[in-house]
């Protein structure tokens, strides 16, 4: 048998600096993961004086792109079906705007999910945690405040909904959003006691003016 006339392959030596760069990149990408795994620990932890102690670097660093929703038990099944939709106005110029059709943001989803065998975890959860932060934060009589997040909550969902649609509808500049949901109960089970459900309910959120900051990362 011939023996190979090959070359044998060089072995790349990393220089002093590089080493140490590499080294220190690694050391900051374990500390960084560190502290985030402790803050999601945190979050999700029963109360302890640790928690109360950094709950504000804690939600700042959680929300709202990273918020969990770990249940020690399993709930309840969800027993509605959320839709979500949004239309816009537009500028159209001398100060007239123009209100435009209702867009299905939920119904994009179903459709980017169904026949999907792995589908992304924006389409199957990030709009419907936007409006369960939303909800969880507004009151539904008025859309009132509940709690300090609200703002938080209406700027996630209101981004959302302009990166969805675009800048500029039919050519115009795109300068409100509104929302619109609908909560349909499901009906229970043939053998089941339970009333039917009620009607669907439909509730409507306030325009929201758009901002630059909103259309930041839009074409």
């Amino acid at each position: 048998m011939a023996e190979s006339t090959d070359p044998p392959p060089v072995r790349r030596a990393w220089s002093a600096p590089a080493r140490v760069v590499l080294g220190a990149a690694a050391v900051l990408l374990t500390a960084a993961t560190g502290l985030f795994l402790g803050a999601v620990f945190l979050h999700v932890a029963p109360a302890n004086p640790l928690s109360r102690e950094y709950r504000e670097q804690v939600d700042g660093l959680i929300y709202p792109e990273f918020e969990q929703n770990w249940k020690l038990f399993a709930p309840n099944p969800l027993q509605q079906n959320v839709a979500v939709d949004a239309r816009v106005r537009t500028d159209e110029g001398d100060g007239a705007t123009r209100t435009h059709d209702w867009v299905g943001l939920t119904a994009q989803d179903i459709a980017a999910i169904r026949g999907n065998p792995a589908p992304g975890h924006a389409d199957q959860n990030l709009l419907r945690r936007a409006w369960d932060f939303y909800d969880g934060s507004h009151s539904a009589q008025d859309e009132s405040l509940t709690n300090p997040r609200g703002r938080l909550a209406e700027d996630y969902l209101k981004r959302i909904a302009v990166q969805r649609i675009g800048r500029s509808v039919a050519g115009r500049p795109v300068v409100a959003v509104e929302l619109r949901v609908t909560s349909t109960t499901l009906a229970p089970p043939e053998w089941s006691e339970e009333a039917a459900p009620a009607a669907p309910r439909v509730r409507e959120l306030p325009w929201w003016q758009v901002r630059d900051e909103d259309l930041r990362g839009l074409g």
